[in-house]
Parts: structure tokens; sequence; C-alpha cells
């Protein structure tokens, strides 16, 4: 598929030249790979001594991963296909009335973590879009069971009635309210940023109380909806609430026009029943829907992540205004970016490689994987294979069956389908659905709708058309990346791994690809190995690398080095990435491994063996002035002790310490220390990577900086692996 059919054209598709240029470094790589290893096999059947044979095969291990990693990635590099949409001229060949309805679901889950407000404007994003709104239908899943987060909704639904026909008439670009506020607009009426901010205040007042008092409740209508919320009533035990706050049919805005349905659903929670965290939800909205709306497109988004760009279901009917295109493609994905990120990304949290790159290669031969949002759905797509229908257990929930009949008809056989046992002895999330059986849903369902024969496509505007928020802190980044080490391993060491469903269902190359995310917590190998073999041998003068004088060998680790860094610098400036973001991207990295990937992997086994481990956790939304402030100047943010922070100041330490023990012995050991270059260089490379950390220890105050019993603790650990690794050289 190379364009679209239509005339005028609604897309292309094309290879960038940096294909052609790929395709040639990597066999002249790989070659250079092959010596390496040639190297090290020599000195393993040569060795003169157990502690050479020993170190050289540590080595060994880590190579090996940084050459699989580094294959994987390869393979994005060599299949690329770069898109563009022409959504001027979609009504050139779709009458309007011809848009097909959409259904878009958000999942909340905790409005302590998540503020209903931000949801909210999430919601309103969506409903704002440029698409008729008698197609468009918001179903707002709490998987929190809260009223506030409900009570916010019904603010939400009235103040639509302002907003929409305010972005339609004014050719409103941020239709997110909160964000169309912060934009410094010359157009920004006064008039509706009242009635915005009294909405603002009435929901703010309502979590900072925790309950909706009757003052705020002005029909009995309303009150009676809340009377369910008595004290039995918890996030973990409620029965199943679906509330149609706007029918389409009925609710007009100031303007006289149908406004989208909104409908808000808490699905049944039962402490004794199993909840799949967001993918049981998401499954729910989409039985609920399928009674309610059943249209043919969805769309799933996170709370935080609201519309940036109105024309997004336009660039989407691109491809799905034919049928044939959904008969054969699952979704289109568009990537995660994100607001309020500081100037150079310290924390790496645009994760461009994830979102940016890697889709691109991976749209070259089957499509992306699902990443979780911003991702709209062929309905058929959930209801197995192109070739293989699942018929589910009732003929409602068929995306074939047509509806004639309101929303609120239909509440009876929506409720009933939210039970939380109503999936007991169905294939809902093995089949049918978003998938269960691992913490990272998304990539797990991605990788079956491959499997089952499915296609995606790979949507990247240039203008974003989502804006999400990025943890601000780092443990809470860190924990985020820990959990999704842990789901991905899941995937990777179980029956779907990519060595054995991959290669069967979606052949080798494209299984290659997958890899990269399946096995992702694999770079902690050689990320840990390089952060403290080769500066515990420097310390103690053992050259492990070639002598500068062995140039050929020399010149093919600068090789090796120069070669994956640029490589991997171009893919990142090519993707509007800068010098400095980079730099802190390539930081973040070895961070990770040494922290989330490495904790995270630990986690897994434990788990596997039936040991307790910490669950799901949502990442918080709220953001603290002070941290928000740090984190706008370029500080890391430690501040709460946690073992990941003593593995890192650990390797910082060590890489400091044999950095300036490098140096002298070079400058001042004489000839007896040749070898020891290539060592005192990954040294200084640790430690210039490591400024924020000792920046963190030493010279800051703010309540930011690094836990003094982690400086201490690492401390000793540094000194305790330095005695232990000189102990056993001499033993």
């Amino acid at each position: 598929m190379e364009e679209t059919t239509a005339t005028p054209p609604l897309f292309t598709v094309q290879v960038p030249p940096i294909v052609a240029v790929n395709r040639i470094f990597a066999p002249i790589y790989m070659f250079a790979i092959l010596a390496l290893f040639y190297r090290h096999t020599q000195i393993l059947l040569n060795s003169p001594n157990f502690i050479t044979f020993f170190l050289t095969l540590i080595l060994f291990i880590a190579d090996l991963v940084l050459t699989f990693m580094w294959c994987t990635a390869q393979a994005f590099r060599l299949f690329q296909i770069r898109r563009q949409e022409f959504p001027e001229n979609l009504e050139k060949v779709l009458k309007r009335s011809d848009f097909p309805a959409m259904d878009v679901f958000i999942c909340t889950a905790d409005p302590t973590k998540e503020p209903p407000i931000g949801v909210v404007n999430t919601a309103l994003s969506v409903m704002a879009y440029d698409y008729p709104p008698e197609k468009l239908s918001v179903y707002v899943s709490d998987d929190g069971g809260s009223a506030v987060t409900l009570f916010a909704f019904m603010e939400a639904a009235k103040f639509a009635s302002q907003w929409l026909p305010f972005c339609r008439e004014n050719n409103i670009v941020e239709r997110s309210p909160e964000a169309y506020f912060e934009s410094n607009s010359s157009a920004i009426s006064d008039e509706i940023k009242m009635i915005y901010e009294s909405m603002k205040i009435r929901v703010e007042n309502v979590m900072e109380k925790g309950q909706v008092d009757d003052e705020y409740l002005p029909s009995d209508e309303q009150r009676r909806i809340f009377k369910q919320s008595t004290p039995n009533f918890t996030r973990q035990n409620h029965p199943t609430v679906i509330q149609v706050l706007l029918e389409n049919k009925k609710d007009r805005d100031i303007s006289g026009n149908f406004m989208p349905n909104l409908i808000y659903v808490s699905r049944e929670k039962r402490k004794i029943s199993h909840h799949y965290f967001k993918a049981g939800a998401l499954n729910v909205l989409l039985r609920v829907s399928a009674t309610m709306t059943n249209a043919p497109i969805l769309l799933t988004l996170d709370c935080d992540m609201y519309s940036n760009d109105p024309n997004t279901p336009k660039r989407v009917l691109c491809y799905y205004w034919n049928t044939k295109i959904q008969e054969e493609y699952a979704y289109i994905q568009f990537p995660q970016h994100f607001k309020g990120i500081n100037k150079n990304d310290i924390y790496g949290s645009e994760f461009k490689r994830l979102f940016q790159i890697q889709p691109l290669g991976l749209d070259g031969l089957g499509g992306p994987n699902f990443v979780g949002t911003g991702c709209f759905f062929s309905r058929r797509a959930l209801f197995g294979g192109p070739t293989s229908f699942v018929m589910p257990e009732i003929a409602e929930l068929s995306p074939n069956h047509a509806l004639n009949k309101d929303l609120k008809s239909s509440l009876a056989l929506a409720n009933h389908v939210a039970q939380c046992n109503y999936e007991n002895g169905t294939t809902w999330g093995y089949k049918l659905g978003f998938r269960y059986g691992s913490l990272v849903e998304d990539l797990f369902t991605g990788y079956q709708l491959h499997g089952e024969g499915w296609k995606s496509i790979f949507c990247n505007p240039d203008r974003a058309a989502f804006l999400g928020d990025a943890p601000f802190n780092l443990l809470d980044m860190l924990n985020q990346q820990k959990r999704w080490t842990v789901g991905v391993l899941e995937i990777g060491l179980s029956s779907y791994s990519t060595f054995t469903y991959g290669v069967k269902h979606l052949g080798i190359i494209f299984s290659i690809l997958y890899s990269q995310n399946h096995f992702w917590s694999s770079w902690c190998i050689p990320i840990v190995i390089y952060a403290f073999l080769p500066q515990l041998a420097l310390l103690n003068n053992v050259s492990i690398f070639p002598k500068v004088s062995e140039t050929t060998w020399f010149l093919l680790y600068l090789f090796l080095f120069i070669g994956a860094y640029w490589q991997d610098f171009y893919d990142f400036v090519s993707s509007k990435g800068t010098l400095k973001m980079w730099w802190n991207d390539q930081r973040i990295w070895t961070i990770r491994g040494l922290t989330c990937l490495l904790f995270g992997s630990i986690e897994f086994f434990l788990k596997s063996l039936g040991i307790p481990t910490q669950g799901f956790n949502v990442t918080s939304k709220v953001i603290d002035n002070e941290q928000s402030k740090r984190y706008q100047q370029g500080l890391f943010e430690f501040g709460i002790p946690s073992p990941m922070f003593v593995t890192l100041s650990t390797a910082a330490l060590i890489n400091l310490v044999s950095f300036i023990w490098g140096l002298a012995q070079l400058t001042f050991g004489g000839k007896h220390v040749e070898g020891l270059e290539i060592q005192t260089l990954i040294a200084g490379f640790g430690t210039v990577n490591s400024w924020p950390i000792y920046e963190a220890m030493v010279l800051r105050k703010d309540k930011g900086k690094m836990p003094s019993k982690v400086t201490i603790c690492a401390t000793l650990i540094t000194f305790g692996l330095f005695v232990a690794f000189s102990v056993a050289l001499y033993i």
C-alpha cells in the first residue's frame, strides 16, 4: 500500500533516504562485532589464569547482550517508512453524513493521583473534535468509583454546552480548556474563562471535602444519583454505576446543535474478583459501548492525554474511509507527546525511541505496537483475526449488531455486561477484547493482534495529536518503568515469546523488532557490568581491554563505541531532538539499567517464584510546586530514599574514584600501567554522566538532594566491592 487510491490523495507512504545508509552500515558494523567476539574467544581459549578467563567471560556476556539489542534496534532502521495524510481532501471524497461513528474510551482510576479536573479537560478536548457530534460518543471509565469524579463530569456536561460552540465558532485549536487558557492567545474570552474557572472551583472544592454536598446538587435527580455512595461503597467494593450525562439525540448546546454522547461508567468491583487493571476497564467499556452506540471506530485515551488537534479524527479517516482498510488494519497509533517537559528533558520522558523512532521501522513491516493511548481501533479487530471472527457470548456485543434504540433504554444490559463476574467462563481478555496476562496490556494486545494477522498504521503528524503529562519526579518515573519491566518480561518469558509464538505467527524479522521491547530489561546486564567491572579492574591495575599499542584492536573498540552512539544520535536528532536532549537521554538510559530495569527484573523473578511483590500503582499526576520548580531548573529529584538510588550512587562513586585513579596511573605510573586507557575512558564517561548524582550528594541543600542514608550506604558498598574484588584477584 504505497498511497491511497482516492482522488485527490488522502495519504502517501515514503521510504526515508537514511534507510539506504543504514543498510550499508549494518553489515560493516556486524563485521566489527564478529571481530570483537573473535578476540574474546581467543582470550578465553588462551587465558593464562582463571582471573583473565573470568573477566573476559563476563565481558563476553555483556557484549553478547549488547549485540542482541543492537540487532533488534537495527531492524527498526532497515524498514522505516514515513506517512503523510491530507485531511483537507477528505470532504472531497466523503460527505460528512458518511463519516463513521466513533466511541472514545477514557480511563481514570484514582482522583487523588489523577485530578478529576484534568480528566474533564481530556474529555472536553475530544468532545470538541471537528467531527459530526451526532457521530461521537465519549465513555469515561472511573475505576475508583469516585463520587468526586462523577460530579466533575456532571459539571463538565454543563460547561460543554458553552465550550463546544465557542471552539467551533472561533476555530480554536487548543480544545482542552486548560491548554487554551494557558496559551496566552490574544483571542481568549474572559466570559468563557469565568465560566470555566467557576466550574473548576466547584470541582476542586468538592475534591478538597472528599464528598458531594447537597449545596452542589440542585435537582432531586442529581441527589438520587449520589445516594448510592454509602459507607459500604468503596473503591474496591461497589456496584456498577453507569450515568448518561449527555445524549446527542436530546441534549443541545447554547447554539442549538446536538452535543456528543457523554457516559460515565464505573464497573462493578468486589474484593474477591479479578480486576485486570486497565485492560479490564477497557473491556468493560468495549461491552458497554456495544450495547449503547457500537461505533465501528474506537479511540483509547489516557485520562491525562488531551487532544491537541481537532482534526485528528479526519487524519484517521484518511485511512479508514475505505472499509477494506478497516478489514486489514486493526488500529492507527499516534505517538505519545508530553507537555511541561523541561527544556532539555532530563528524564528522557519523551521516550523518542519507543514512541517515535521504533514505530517507523515497525510500520514498514506490519505496523507499530499499541502503546495504550492515542490509538484508533477498528472495533472488529478486537473480535478475532481478519479471517477468523470470534462471536461474543451474546449477539448484542457483536461489532455487527445494529442498534435502534436510545441510550437509556440500553442501561439494563449495559449494567449487566459491566458486572465483575461477567467474564467468568468467557474468552474476554484472551480471544476477545484487550488482552490480559501482562502489566503492559497495551503492548500485549497489539502483539497478539499482529499475531492474529492484523496490521497497524503509525500516524505522526507535525502537530502532536495528543499531549499528556510525564512524571516530574525521578522516583515516580523509575517506579513506572519498573512496572513496565515486569510487564514485558511477563510476555517475553511466556508461551507468547517472540522466539516461539512470534516467529510462528509474525515471522522472524517482525519478531526481532518486537524482541527489542519484550527483552528491554536485558539492557541492565551490560550496563551493570560496564558500570562496575572495568572500574574495579582499573583500581587494581588490571587491564581487560586492548592497549593503545595494539592499534587494530584499540581502533575496533573505538569504532564500535562511536558507531553505535553516532547512529543513535542521528536517530534522535532526526526526530526533532537536540544535542543536550540526546545527552540526557543516553544518561537516563544508563540510569534505567542500574535502577528500574535491574529491580524490575529481580521483581519479576521473585514473582515467578511465588514471592509477593509490589502490585500495580497509578503514577501520580499531582505536581508539587517545589518539585516542579526544581525540575524546570534541570535538577534531578532524589528526596525520598530508595534502594534504586543506592545502586545508582554506588556506580557513580566507583566511576569517580576509578577515573581519578586511572588518570593518576596514566600520568605517573609509567609503562607498567599501559592498557588502562580504555578503562579510564569508560570511567570518565561514567563520571561525566553521574554529575547530577554528585551534585545531589554534596552540593545541594534543597529537599530533592540525595538522602544522607543513601550516600552513606553507597559509600560503604563501594568500599566493600573494592575490597572484595581485590581479595578475589589474589586468592
